[in-house]
């Protein structure tokens, strides 16, 4: 049986428990973090724990005490029933207990870390884009939030049609992000992934394919995807993952580019562990 930290508390996943009235279960109202646990060791962490700080403050929730979170993190690790599996983190942090509606209450906010299995995602991926823009002068533009029901409606209406993930546009047509990736492609025999100008979330392995890959920052059009070569997809389950469809056309995975940013990732990732 698996545990899960609970504001202070360390509980079964089954006697674990966060209240009805809490703000993030009512109206979305919280952030988090998703980090990936290689051989009992979370990969990154600083980098995550500093992006939660960012999307509490963008939010407006009190900042979360790292210290407290770490400890959190370590019990929760410990407690796990196989301490060699390869482990999805989640951190999240929420508004706390509040009235039933926008308006928060004086609660403490309510602070929850669980772990499960890391899922095993195929060698590549086919992509969809969908009708809807991510609005890019939104409140929630660029925080890792708990509102995720328009990632939820976007990746269905993708899975119907055949797809892994689904790619949106800003509102000015700029490509965007995927509903739980950033993704990067050719353009004129580069690499290239959408900048935090199109409203994308700063996303962990992002920042480190640009650090350890030949990948660029520069704002496309969404167009941009029927005319790349090849194109992949980056987020802490998937690191560098090849896509081989966007919205049915066939593409290389991986194509040389991505290939070598595969192997310069995977090479800098085992040097950073």
């Amino acid at each position: 049986m698996r545990h899960v930290w609970v504001n202070g508390v360390l509980a079964g996943e089954s006697e674990a428990v966060v209240s009805v009235f809490d703000h993030g279960l009512t109206v979305g109202d919280g952030v988090f973090e998703t980090v990936k646990v290689l051989e009992g060791v979370p990969f990154a962490l600083e980098r995550h724990l500093e992006r939660l700080v960012v999307s509490a403050r963008g939010l407006g929730l009190p900042e979360p005490d790292i210290d407290a979170v770490r400890d959190a993190i370590r019990h929760t690790l410990a407690a796990q029933p196989d301490r060699d599996e390869d482990l999805r983190l989640r951190i999240t942090y929420t508004g706390g207990v509040a009235p039933l509606g926008s308006d928060r209450g004086g609660a403490d906010p309510t602070l929850v870390v669980a772990a499960a299995a890391l899922p095993r995602r195929g060698p590549t991926a086919a992509v969809v884009t969908v009708p809807w823009p991510r609005n890019e002068r939104g409140a929630l533009a660029g925080l890792k939030t708990t509102s995720y029901a328009e990632n939820v409606v976007a990746l269905g209406y993708a899975t119907t049609r055949g797809g892994d993930e689904a790619l949106c546009a800003d509102t000015t047509g700029r490509l965007c992000e995927g509903t739980g990736s950033n993704v990067v492609l050719e353009v004129d025999g580069r690499l290239v992934t959408p900048t935090l100008v199109t409203g994308c979330l700063a996303g962990v392995t992002r920042a480190l394919v640009i650090e350890w890959c030949d990948v660029v920052e520069a704002d496309v059009p969404l167009a941009a995807l029927q005319a790349t070569t090849e194109m992949f997809l980056t987020s802490t389950t998937r690191d560098v993952q090849p896509v081989h469809a966007v919205d049915g056309r066939q593409l290389d995975a991986p194509g040389p580019l991505t290939g070598a940013a595969m192997r310069s990732f995977a090479a800098a990732m085992a040097r950073n562990r």
